[in-house]
């Protein structure tokens, strides 16, 4: 069993842009391109494999039949990957934990962590609030259209990092575009959206009652990743490490070894600048931006080479 590449759904979400076709290669026939899961068995949109003896089928078939791939005994896949293209603001957001959104949703609680890929000058996000606030005072916000001057607005710049716990608030702002590491969960109470019009022609719907039962109004400071480690001509920054995931950036001049990783857990690769080669016990795959590549565990002679920052999941 070797790596293989992945194809992501898309989604066309009315405030995404073009920069995932543009400059990352996505293909389809839709004209926004808000969201590529890049590595993904959710059943609202999954990865399918694009290279190799298992071309053509679901990843979720083919972690079905082959569970060993993930590694730790797992038998479903715990995280999503995406690229997020916001040309425009999404909308102010909270997710539920596990224990809340199975009872209530049918699915898993969303932990997720954001890697700034790009951005534009001025851009910034909403991270939590600025002050500590009352649930009471934090519903009365949303009635009376004021939520905005409750939130901490936060610039960002090219390589930040935001780890974001369940009931944290939250928003991706204008001209950013981010790797999104998270739990397999599409569970999401939209809280306020700017008055805009879904495809339909009508408000898209608030979920006001569950926010509010979830959302940690007290101030919170947003994460900072720990500083890279020099490995050769290369360095790794562990971005985000917690129960579901481990996120790793390794900026890559030369050549950089994936064994430790690998040696109990799969690895998905996301490459999100530059270009490099991928090599591996029995074969290799050419990367550029915007590959996705899944690699089995216990894979050996793992390798990447090339002139390339990459994004690595692992458990």
């Amino acid at each position: 069993m070797t790596p293989f590449e992945l194809t992501p759904p898309i989604k066309d979400y009315i405030w995404g842009g073009t920069k995932l076709r543009d400059e990352f290669g996505k293909v389809s026939s839709l004209d926004r391109l808000a969201e590529s899961w890049e590595l993904s068995c959710h059943k609202d949109g999954m990865s399918v494999i694009c290279s190799g003896e298992f071309s053509g089928t679901a990843l979720a078939d083919f972690i079905k039949a082959h569970p060993e791939a993930l590694g730790r005994g797992l038998t479903e896949l715990p995280v999503l990957v995406k690229l997020i293209d916001a040309k425009n603001d999404l909308s102010i957001q909270v997710h539920p934990d596990d224990a809340y959104a199975q009872a209530n949703e049918g699915d898993n609680g969303k932990t997720e962590m954001w890697y700034i890929v790009d951005c534009e000058p001025g851009a910034e996000l909403v991270y939590g609030f600025s002050r500590d606030i009352t649930k009471e005072e934090f519903r009365r916000a949303i009635q009376e259209n004021t939520l905005m001057d409750c939130v901490d607005r936060v610039p960002v710049k090219k390589g930040d990092v935001f780890f974001i716990t369940p009931g944290t608030l939250h928003a991706i702002g204008k001209g950013i575009l981010i790797a999104e590491i998270q739990q397999s969960s599409n569970v999401t109470y939209r809280v306020y959206d700017y008055g805009r019009l879904g495809a339909d022609g009508k408000p898209r719907e608030l979920h006001i009652d569950k926010a509010v039962e979830v959302t940690e109004t007290l101030r919170s400071i947003p994460y900072r990743p720990a500083m890279p480690v020099v490995c050769g001509t290369s360095s790794l920054t562990k971005l985000a490490q917690c129960k579901y995931f481990t996120a790793t950036k390794a900026d890559i001049r030369g050549e950089l070894n994936f064994d430790e990783l690998t040696k109990d857990s799969f690895v998905h690769i996301l490459i999100v600048d530059g270009e490099g080669e991928l090599t591996f016990e029995g074969g290799s795959i050419k990367l550029k931006k915007g590959s996705s590549v899944f690699v089995p565990a216990g894979t050996q002679a793992c390798n990447i080479k090339g002139k390339c920052c990459v994004i690595a999941t692992s458990l």
